[in-house]
C-alpha cells in the first residue's frame, strides 16, 4: 500500500486537479460558498493539493496530518471570530478532510464533519466532482447555519476563490 500511494503522489499532478476541477467548476463553487457564507457565521475555505510533496509523502503523512497543516498555512484560524473552516481536499487519495476553529468544532463535533467527507468522497469515487464539492460545502453551510446562524452581515475574512495548492 505504501508503494502503490507514493506511486500515485508521484504520477498525480496540476493538470489532473484542473481536468476534475476546470475554472468553470472552481467558479460554481467559488459562488457556493458565497451563498452558503450569508447564512451563518463561519468562513469556509475550498482547498484542493493534487499530492504531497517528496518529505511529506516518504515521511507517510496523512491528509488528515496535512489539512491541519494547511489549516494553519492558509491562516483559516485567523479570523476574527475563530470561525474558520478548511475544506481541504488531497487530490492523489481522493481524501476529504474538514478542519474547523475550536469553537464551531465544539458545536459540530467529529462525527458531523465526516459524514460529509464521506460523501464528498462517494461523490467522488463516482467521477462527480463539481457535484461531491457543492454538496459538501452545503452540507458545511447547513451545519454552520444551524450552530451559527448569521445575519447575512458576517464580513467575509477569507477568499471564497477555492485553493489549489
Amino acid at each position: 500500500m505504501r508503494f502503490a500511494r507514493r506511486l500515485r503522489h508521484l504520477l498525480t499532478g496540476a493538470r489532473s486537479v484542473r481536468r476534475a476541477f476546470p475554472d468553470a467548476t472552481l467558479g460554481r463553487i467559488e459562488r457556493t460558498i458565497a451563498d452558503t457564507e450569508r447564512l451563518h457565521h463561519g468562513q469556509v475555505c475550498f482547498a484542493i493539493e493534487a499530492a504531497l510533496d517528496g518529505p511529506s509523502l516518504w515521511t507517510g503523512q496523512s491528509a488528515a496530518e496535512r489539512a491541519i497543516e494547511r489549516f494553519g498555512q492558509l491562516r483559516v484560524w485567523d479570523t476574527e471570530h475563530n470561525n474558520g473552516v478548511l475544506i481541504y481536499l488531497l487530490w492523489a487519495d481522493r481524501d476529504v478532510e474538514i478542519v474547523a476553529d475550536r469553537g464551531i468544532h465544539a458545536r459540530v463535533g467529529g462525527e458531523g464533519w465526516e459524514a460529509v467527507c464521506r460523501q464528498m468522497e462517494f461523490a467522488f469515487r463516482k467521477g462527480r466532482f463539481e457535484e461531491g464539492a457543492i454538496a459538501g460545502i452545503e452540507a458545511v453551510g447547513g451545519l454552520l447555519a444551524r450552530h451559527f446562524p448569521g445575519d447575512g452581515r458576517t464580513p467575509n475574512e477569507v477568499p471564497d476563490r477555492p485553493v489549489l495548492l
